[in-house]
């Protein structure tokens, strides 16, 4: 067992990264929280009111991506807002944004399936006292698959016409898309929990297998990068080339290697800055200034919470379905669609 000094060295030699990881924890929890919140909300209405009704969480709608993704097209080409799931469309729309400024904080910092990643990828290094690396060839191989997959949900999305787009957003299969997502976790298929079991195996192995290789919603985060308003450079003429940088990347980039970390797959998470031995060898950047290793984690919450709050106060948070109306629409979930 470690001791309380092991302890303390560690928080003082990475205090980012320790608090990333109680970060993450708490928004696992808040996200498992959720969704049993939103059981217990579906619960009240299949049972015909038999069990206590439980407001229904508006932040499930963070699990509707293609709702969020069509929503954002009606609000940018015509200006009118969802209300059928308006805090998806607030969630997908910040956390797109940001990543401009930003990159992919949300992916280091608060996404529970990139916890979840991690998590594996940390019980596999206890069972095989490592992570594996793929053969360069292999990661150029599989590293498309999340921007294909990203294309053909944003290609879907741009060929609808704005009246379909907005006649979708309306539909009763939109309306209970978040229950029908719990239902398919609720009466898991085969094929969905081969494919679960096959992501897990390969995660042990592979550190963050799905969102290096699979995440459509990372990949679209990950997108504002091209800008290159914020990245991580390395100073040559310091650096020791002792690899640290690369060996604590959750992404596997070869930060070593660059001069700037310019990568797409860059999710900020700051672990290469802290496990850089040589100080101001690595640094952040935003707009060509270095700034404090905090900053990222920093700003990225403070706007996190600004826009929550200005969006439940301005009416774009909760949705206007009725309590009558999920009454008629969750008993007949199932069969809406089919």
């Amino acid at each position: 067992m470690k001791s309380k000094a092991w302890y303390r060295k560690q928080l003082k030699r990475k205090p980012v990264q320790i608090t990333r990881y109680a970060v993450q924890a708490v928004f696992l929890l808040f996200s498992l929280y959720i969704g049993l919140q939103f059981y217990q909300f579906y619960d009240h209405f299949i049972t015909n009111g038999k069990t206590p009704f439980v407001e229904r969480p508006s932040a499930v709608e963070g699990f509707l991506p293609i709702s969020a993704l069509v929503a954002l097209k009606v609000w940018l080409t015509s200006g009118d807002f969802d209300v059928i799931h308006p805090a998806g469309l607030v969630l997908l729309s910040f956390f797109v944004g940001v990543g401009i400024l930003l990159r992919k904080s949300f992916c280091s910092w608060i996404c529970p399936v990139g916890t979840a990643n991690e998590l594996i990828a940390w019980f596999g290094r206890k069972i095989f006292k490592r992570n594996f690396d793929m053969p360069q060839w292999l990661v150029w191989l599989l590293t498309p698959i999340k921007y294909v997959l990203l294309l053909l949900f944003i290609g879907m999305v741009l060929q609808m016409d704005i009246f379909s787009a907005k006649s979708f957003l309306v539909d009763n299969y939109n309306k209970v898309s978040d229950v029908k997502m719990l239902l398919l976790f609720l009466s898991i298929s085969g094929f969905t929990l081969k494919f679960i079991i096959v992501i897990f195996i390969l995660s042990l192995f592979f550190r963050n297998f799905w969102c290096r290789f699979l995440c459509p919603y990372g990949a679209f985060i990950g997108l504002g990068s091209i800008l290159r308003i914020s990245k991580i450079e390395r100073n040559v003429d310091t650096c020791t080339n002792c690899e640290m940088c690369t060996k604590v990347c959750p992404q596997r980039l070869k930060v070593h290697k660059v001069e700037k970390v310019t990568s797409l797959s860059c999710s900020a998470c700051m672990s290469c800055v802290e496990a850089c031995p040589i100080k101001d060898t690595l640094n952040m950047t935003v707009a060509k200034k270095k700034v404090n290793k905090w900053f990222v984690p920093v700003t990225f919450f403070v706007l996190f919470f600004i826009v929550i709050c200005v969006a439940k106060m301005t009416g774009h948070w909760d949705t206007n379905i009725t309590y009558t109306e999920w009454k008629q629409l969750i008993p007949e979930a199932y069969y809406i669609g089919h």
